[in-house]
This record gives structure tokens, C-alpha cells and sequence, in this order.
């Protein structure tokens, strides 16, 4: 019987620097018996070196398009808006299974040619938890972020300026000590700051970036579902300099800051990490601000404040790309249990959930998307 081909593909999407498989899944993978091309790539963090020291084959770049059908395509983020129908199966995030704008044209293309979808964002175990996600580096990133904007605010009127991934953790908490430091000098303390779903993937990544900052633990506040039962808004975030949220919402809660709670005047908050980023989610808990932020523009301001100091808004939708090698090594670890049963998918449990999910989801579509 033939070894199973998985196939790497490079990422398209802009300042996504991340990657599904890593040089050290990848030799876990060829040594289960699995062959692994990959990619070359121009943005993925890792080498190209280190993927072929892993003894992985490299191709050309978009060659995944022309590989025989029983490949699996392994990639990362959605593929490029085209038309043409998708013949393989792939493993990846789509962002089409919650109807967002032109859902239908995304699905659409794996049942037009054959192919099949297997969602890592809906990869589940048996308790419906998900096998792999990136939650602790994008709280981790998100946090990161919310100091840095915080000590800018203390030294300037403008707006924080642009950031770029970095090479390791170890490079953006240099950075991040070096603003806390002055912005503690131009303040003269240290920010106080909550993190609201704390106990979760998210939070713990947050904290712990506030830890290795340097903040001290009576700095931070703590926050989850006992402490949030009661119902907002919460004056408790008012009075924090930065506040970090990170949990994730299917229903609406009441929310935990809006427009009024904060036209206090004692009002402190200026930072918001909303690292959950549901900008235009009916649920948000935080309708403070419509707008996803970028890497080129990690900010947006909260107009009509009254009093107290100007209030940014952190909503970047792919925090962990700050970090990218960090948050690939942990996700494709986490993932790997089951990318070692990719040679019998279909007898998976946790792949075969994905192939149902998909094929409910297919069955939702106009029958005009399948026409095209």
C-alpha cells in the first residue's frame, strides 16, 4: 500500500507568516511513515531548510493545485478567491461554515470538483473541544500589544504606529519591557490591567505575557465566568488602565463595557484588547468600536468620550501571527495526534466529524453556487 502524500501548501494571505506543519510535525510524520511535500515559501517563518533537514520533499510554490488527487492538501489560513473547483481534501481554516459574506462561493468549490473540506476550526474530540487552536498565542500577543500601546499613550498624541511578526517570543518581550519601562518613567507607575476570560486558553496567554512583562501580580485582575455572573457593565474595567477580553461568545451576555458605562469621570481605561474580535458580532459583549484593526494600523480610537483620557481599541483578527513561530510549533503539536490518522481519515473519529459537518454544511447550499 502507498504511504500518504500530505502536501503543504504556501500560505497567500497577507502578513500570514504562520504554518500548519512545522519542521519538527513534519519529521514526526515522515517517521510514521508519511510522505510530506511542502511548499518552498517566501513568508512562512520556517526555512525552507528546515523543512527539508526533516527530511520533507520541496516543491514549487501553488503546486498543490496540479497534484494528483489523492494528496492532502495541509494548509493554514483560507485559500485565494478563485473559481476553478477544488479536487482534493483539505485540511484548513475556510471561514464559510458561519454563512460569512460569500460563504457559498468558498463551499461551493470543494463539491464542484470532488473535493472535501475538513475545517480545523471545527476539529473536535468526542466532549466537542477542539483538538488544536491558537488561543494562548493570541492572548499572549493581544496582551503584548495592550501594554505597548499603553506606555506609547503615556509619551504621545498620535496614534500607536505599525507593527511587524517577530522572529520569538523572547524579541517582543525585550520590546514590550523596553515600553513598559518608559512609559513607567513619563507615568510614574505601572498600568493596572484586567483580563477577562482568564482561566481559558486566551486568558492563561494573556496573563502570561503580563507576567514575563514584568507586571506585578496585584497589577493584574483576574476575571472569569464566577466573577462576571452577576451581569455587566463593570466598573471594574473603567478603573483598570488596559482592558484584555478574551473569551468566546455564541449568545449575547450583558455586556461588559459600552458607550455609556464609559462616560464616567474617573474613568482610567485607554487600552482595549479585544482579542476576541467580533467587531460586528450581535453577541459582543464590547460594542465600543466597529472597526478590525490591522498590523499596519493595530488601533482605532473610541469617538465621543467625554472625559478622561483617549481610548484605543486593539481588534486585530489574527493576533498569533505576531508570534508565528511559537504559535505554529504549539498548534501543529497539539494537532498532530491527528494528523498521524490522516491515512485512514474517513475512520478517524475526530476527522470523521469534520467530513459530516461539512457534508450538513454542503447540503445548505443554493443550488445556484453549485452550478457555477
Amino acid at each position: 500500500m502507498a504511504p500518504t502524500v500530505l502536501h503543504l501548501r504556501s500560505e497567500t494571505k497577507a502578513l500570514e507568516h504562520r504554518s500548519a506543519l512545522t519542521p519538527t510535525t513534519t519529521a514526526a510524520l515522515i517517521k510514521a511513515g508519511y510522505v510530506v511535500n511542502v511548499e518552498r515559501s517566501p513568508v512562512r517563518i520556517f526555512d525552507d531548510a528546515e523543512f527539508e533537514a526533516a527530511g520533507a520533499t520541496l516543491v514549487p510554490e501553488f503546486s498543490w493545485v496540479d497534484a494528483p488527487k489523492e494528496h492532502i492538501i495541509v494548509g493554514l489560513k483560507e485559500l485565494e478567491e478563485k473559481d476553478f473547483p477544488l479536487k482534493h481534501v483539505h485540511v484548513q481554516f475556510a471561514h464559510c461554515y458561519k454563512q460569512q459574506a460569500g460563504w457559498d462561493t468558498v463551499l461551493a468549490r470543494f463539491p464542484r470538483g470532488g473535493g472535501t473540506l475538513l475545517d480545523l476550526e471545527f476539529l473536535v474530540d468526542e466532549r466537542g473541544r477542539r483538538v488544536a487552536a491558537f488561543g494562548f498565542h493570541a492572548g499572549f500577543a493581544g496582551a503584548a500589544l495592550a501594554l505597548e500601546v499603553w506606555a506609547w499613550q503615556q509619551q504621545h498624541s498620535e496614534p500607536f504606529p505599525g507593527v511587524e511578526s517577530y522572529p520569538n517570543e523572547d524579541a517582543l518581550v525585550t520590546n514590550v519591557k523596553k515600553a513598559l519601562a518608559d512609559g513607567e518613567k513619563k507615568a510614574g507607575r505601572l498600568p493596572r490591567v484586567i483580563v477577562i476570560g482568564a482561566l481559558g486558553r486566551c486568558g492563561s496567554g494573556a496573563v502570561d505575557a503580563l507576567r514575563k512583562a514584568g507586571l506585578p501580580e496585584e497589577n493584574i485582575l483576574k476575571w472569569d465566568m464566577a466573577e462576571t455572573a452577576k451581569g455587566g457593565p463593570f466598573k471594574e474595567i473603567t478603573d483598570s488602565d488596559i482592558f484584555v477580553n478574551c473569551i468566546y461568545l455564541t449568545s449575547k451576555i450583558p455586556n461588559f463595557v459600552n458607550k455609556e458605562s464609559l462616560q464616567v469621570a474617573d474613568r482610567q481605561l485607554s487600552v482595549v484588547c479585544d482579542v476576541s474580535a467580533d467587531t460586528t458580532s450581535p453577541f459582543t459583549p464590547v460594542p465600543i468600536y466597529t472597526v478590525a484593526t490591522t498590523f499596519d494600523k493595530p488601533t482605532v480610537p473610541v469617538d465621543g468620550l467625554q472625559s478622561g483620557p483617549p481610548l484605543s481599541v486593539i481588534s486585530i483578527d489574527h493576533l498569533p501571527s505576531l508570534l508565528p513561530r511559537e504559535a505554529s510549533e504549539a498548534f501543529s503539536h497539539d494537532l498532530l495526534p491527528s494528523l498521524l490518522t490522516l491515512n485512514d481519515w474517513q475512520n478517524s473519529a475526530v476527522w470523521a466529524r469534520a467530513d459530516k459537518l461539512f457534508k450538513d454544511k454542503v447540503a445548505t447550499l443554493p443550488a445556484s453556487a453549485l452550478k457555477k
